[in-house]
């Protein structure tokens, strides 16, 4: 199954930044209430990871009116066998 990193930007607005915290935080969502904050650093954003199916899967947990802004970015991991059919592709 692939894993997905999730990328959600908000509003850097104190008041709608709160918003968001507490709809991820009192979701229900073992995803969304675990969700890594930047906000304290001035990068108004949220990140998990999970795996997920599909990138459609993915984007369903995202609540849908912060899904137009949300990057879904499939994650890899690439060994040094990888590396050396790269080199021989």
């Amino acid at each position: 199954m692939p894993t997905y990193l999730i990328e959600i930007p908000h509003s850097g607005d104190l008041t709608e930044c709160q918003q968001v915290i507490r709809l991820f935080v009192e979701s229900g969502s073992h995803l969304l209430s675990n969700a890594s904050w930047g906000c304290k650093d001035g990068v108004h954003k949220a990140w998990f990871i999970n795996d997920f199916e599909s990138r459609d899967e993915a984007l369903k947990i995202i609540p849908p009116f912060l899904r137009h802004h949300a990057q879904i970015i499939e994650l890899t991991r690439f060994s040094k066998t990888d590396l050396i059919k790269f080199s021989h592709g």
